[in-house]
């Protein structure tokens, strides 16, 4: 659906994306991940035909986002971090207008907006003003915007942004069902959500892409800290100064629970101490009810990929 081959844009004195390749198949959903200034949106843009590249090609369903720009935009439904709603229109004054833009047919328009304030839960919400609904529903009526024409291709730039918690619930459960008949590639900073919707992730940083693989493939070959839960009973001090002597330990916290206590003890994920933790306690007589290896998260291999180096020495 998306085949994206060397692209490149320059804006004076920097270049915001650098010389990036990637696809995203048919009916995939795929989590479009970086920092601030890290060339996301650029990038959105020009596959939606906003802006030109400086170099390289992008193309959507065959067509080159350059040289065929209406049949791109024909198949994409975009949603921008900013929604540019007419405040003043009603919410069917406004669907009816855009789906008259996006050249649906005079005869089809009235049912497939029925269809998308069906799907977007706006059903009850046809004759109300949009500026007087909340940033919940707003954002709503922006991805029943972006479905009107039915697209083959979403493309979501921070779609829960600045709702609450139930809202952004409500929209990640709305996205997963339109995953089911779109591809769709969702840019955000809230990353559970890219864990919960996206089979996925490509990680952009400074224009580049970093990473590029299903989210539990880049957290099982995440470099750096794993991290070992160890609940146990028996003395503390003595616990904690065999502990101390471990090489591949390095660090603990330890959390004491009535007779019982917690040690999360980070370790090099290349070393799993289980086996020995599990011989130590049954040598030592210590009563064990807890052993596990905590997995990573996609915002540790995040933090990780896009972290700004230290730059040391004195502030």
């Amino acid at each position: 659906m998306i085949t994206v081959n060397h692209l490149t844009k320059h804006f004076p004195g920097r270049v915001a994306v650098d010389n990036i390749s990637f696809e995203v198949g048919h009916r995939e959903v795929v989590g479009f991940l970086g920092p601030n200034g890290s060339g996301k949106t650029t990038t959105l843009r020009i596959l939606c035909g906003y802006l030109a590249a400086s170099a390289g090609t992008a193309k959507v369903a065959g067509f080159d986002v350059q040289r065929f720009p209406m049949e791109v935009r024909r198949r994409i439904g975009y949603l921008p971090e900013q929604c540019p709603l007419y405040p003043d229109m009603r919410v069917d004054e406004y669907l009816h207008f855009r789906a008259a833009l996006k050249g649906v047919p005079a005869r089809r328009r009235r049912g497939r907006v029925d269809e998308v304030k069906e799907l977007c839960g706006l059903a009850e919400n046809g004759r109300r003003i949009i500026g007087q609904l909340s940033k919940g529903y707003r954002q709503r009526v922006g991805l029943a915007e972006a479905l009107v024409h039915e697209p083959d291709l979403l493309i979501l730039d921070e779609p829960t942004i600045g709702l609450d918690p139930n809202q952004i619930r409500q929209v990640r459960q709305l996205i997963q069902q339109l995953g089911e008949r779109h591809t769709i590639l969702l840019s955000t900073h809230i990353l559970p959500e890219v864990e919960a919707i996206c089979r996925r992730v490509i990680i952009i940083k400074d224009g580049r892409i970093v990473a590029s693989d299903s989210t539990d493939q880049l957290i099982r070959h995440m470099k750096g800290e794993a991290r070992i839960v160890f609940e146990v009973q028996g003395p503390r001090d003595r616990i904690e100064a065999e502990l101390g002597t471990w090489p591949d330990i390095h660090r603990m916290e330890i959390e004491t629970l009535g007779e019982w206590h917690r040690f999360r003890l980070a370790c090099p994920r290349s070393a799993d101490p289980r086996a020995r933790l599990f011989s130590q306690a049954a040598a030592s007589g210590w009563s064990v009810r807890e052993l596990h290896l905590e997995p990573g998260s996609l915002e540790e291999l995040f933090v990780s990929l896009t972290a700004p180096a230290s730059s040391g020495g004195a502030p």
